[in-house]
């Protein structure tokens, strides 16, 4: 339990170098407090630091701290920071825009209207918008960004303009690394210039009702949903995936051809098409330099985009793990500032102390707590979430007083995971 406060407070103080006083202990006791509760409500976060002072007096002093500064972006950035030098070329970048429902908020500031891709239908909330990377392999995820933001906000530029602004922002930290994979969000003209005048390669889902030009020819056109009846799909491939807890074994088919888009005729991409997933085949836009003969090649672009569906379970990470979307406060600046906390959570857990072979044991002792009957989940955050509530909860303290061993000052230690 030291160990892991110990690990905590270093890591909240990496990431609030540049922060004052009560910003830095604000930032500890909500990454402390928010993983000790697994929640995000105010009140059990005060809990689960047990001051000896009034309860109401931590929840009004964590309220208020919250309230009175957006720290976003400064710690999106720290958190990038950190985790540049661990992004390679091969890894893929998914960039997932999603939202924060709450239906039955009537005073919380700033509310906007949102689109629930869940039911289909309009609703109330923030937007949200996550970056994450991951490598071919699935056994290694880097939460790089997170932004929560609403459309009623002064300073929000538009749906495409927010998610290019936010590629810009992770491009400057990380650099040019890595290929940008998005969903069929990503079908905008817009965002498509924005990976094209970033120099960035990219892997698009396509939406069905766009128009391409094909085979080499801008005098042809065809709708999207019908190019499959006018491109082979030779190469086949066989894969395992879940659904509802269940494992299924998909056959799939694929193959390639140039396509334009109308906007730009003179620029050709690949279009890779992929039959087997559903009624209609999945079709994958990209920049990559990819030879339409080469199924390997061909297949290396399926994978980046199944790659991004493993990113897609950060996202639901930070909002299943943590109740994101049970958060409770009216000030926006506290929105948004919860949510960049949990995606410092999700950093810290997976690679602060998740990659580290010296954390090793600590991790295992946690991951034994979750009481996992069927081992640890490919994507083993939510086995740490688990472990770290059922370690915490057992804490006569919280982390506001807690000392290290090996020096005065809690802010000033190193790490000793085998002293002497």
């Amino acid at each position: 339990m030291n160990r892991f406060k110990m690990q905590c407070n270093k890591f909240s103080g990496t990431i609030t170098k540049e922060l004052g006083v009560i910003k830095k202990r604000l930032v500890k006791e909500m990454i402390f407090g928010i993983q000790a509760s697994k929640d995000v409500k105010l009140s059990n976060i005060s809990r689960s630091l047990k001051e000896d002072i009034p309860l109401i007096k931590t929840e009004d002093r964590l309220s208020r701290n919250l309230a009175s500064e957006d720290l976003s972006e400064q710690l999106n950035k720290e958190i990038m920071r950190l985790a540049s030098g661990k992004i390679d070329d091969t890894m893929v970048i998914a960039i997932d825009p999603g939202d924060i429902m709450k239906p039955y908020a009537k005073e919380m500031e700033k509310l906007c209207n949102i689109y629930d891709g869940s039911s289909g239908r309009a609703a109330r909330g923030y937007h949200l918008c996550q970056v994450t990377a991951a490598n071919l392999a699935h056994d290694r995820i880097v939460p790089l960004y997170c932004e929560a933001y609403s459309s009623e906000d002064s300073t929000y530029p538009g749906r495409s303009e927010k998610i290019i602004e936010i590629v810009q922002k992770v491009k400057s930290n990380i650099g040019s690394n890595g290929t940008w994979a998005i969903d069929r969000e990503g079908d905008d003209i817009d965002i498509i210039r924005g990976f094209t005048s970033e120099e960035l390669d990219f892997v698009v889902r396509l939406k069905m009702n766009r128009y391409l030009h094909f085979a080499g020819n801008i005098n042809r056109q065809v709708k999207a949903e019908r190019i499959q009846h006018h491109v082979a799909t030779p190469y086949k491939a066989h894969i395992y995936i879940t659904k509802d807890g269940k494992e299924e074994f998909i056959h799939l088919q694929f193959g390639a051809v140039k396509v334009a888009l109308p906007e730009y005729p003179d620029i050709w991409y690949t279009l890779v098409i992929v039959k087997g997933f559903g009624k209609h085949p999945m079709l994958l836009l990209t920049n990559k330099e990819v030879n339409l003969q080469n199924n390997k090649q061909l297949w290396q672009i399926v994978d980046i985009y199944l790659t991004r569906w493993k990113c897609d379970e950060c996202y639901r990470y930070i909002k299943q793990s943590y109740n994101l979307e049970d958060i409770r406060v009216l000030s926006y600046n506290s929105i948004r500032n919860i949510t960049v906390l949990v995606h410092c959570i999700a950093y810290f857990t997976s690679i602060y102390i998740g990659m580290s072979l010296k954390l090793k044991i600590m991790v295992q002792k946690i991951f034994i707590l979750s009481k996992r009957f069927f081992g640890v989940p490919t994507f083993f955050n939510y086995a740490m979430a688990d472990g770290i509530y059922e370690l915490l909860k057992h804490s006569r303290k919280g982390i506001a007083d807690f000392k290290s061993r090996i020096g005065p000052h809690h802010n000033q230690f190193q790490l000793s995971l085998f002293p002497d």
